[in-house]
């Protein structure tokens, strides 16, 4: 195969190019629909991953995101400068550290879900494919 036709080949069939381009799209649709609520959709998501019963480890939370410490940190900074999220060292290990929701971050969560449901509808309508076996596909890459 000539190199023009492998980049060809590559464009229409690269699962992890296509799943990039969706990535990106994915992410400016939901930073656009959320950004009344001054959140992102990656710290809409980072909100999600902490609203819980009690306090949770940088551990879990950075590994569900599928995301290194350092990057976590980075995405926290902003969301505990705002008051949406607390970090507290961990009782157990003064080293950890433990991260929950503030009353404002369960605030801007509670808004943000309507806007998050409706454009999540519109957007299963519109791939107009089983988007159960979708999110199945991607839990298997994830």
């Amino acid at each position: 195969m000539e190199l023009f036709e492998a980049t060809i080949h590559i464009r229409d069939r690269c699962i992890c190019l296509h799943a990039q381009r969706a990535a990106r799209a994915l992410a400016r649709r939901f930073d656009d629909a959320l950004r009344p609520h001054g959140i992102t959709s990656g710290q809409f998501s980072l909100l999600n991953v902490l609203n819980r019963p009690e306090p949770v480890s940088m551990g879990p939370v950075a590994k569900f995101l599928a995301m290194d410490r350092s990057t976590l940190t980075a995405n926290l900074k902003p969301l505990e400068r705002n008051g949406l999220i607390r970090i507290e060292v961990d009782p157990d290990d003064r080293r950890g550290r433990k991260l929950s929701l503030t009353a404002e971050g369960r605030k801007t969560l509670r808004a943000a879900m309507s806007i998050w449901k409706k454009e999540h509808a519109e957007l299963e309508r519109e791939i107009g494919i089983d988007a159960d076996l979708l999110r199945a596909g991607l839990r298997t890459i994830a």
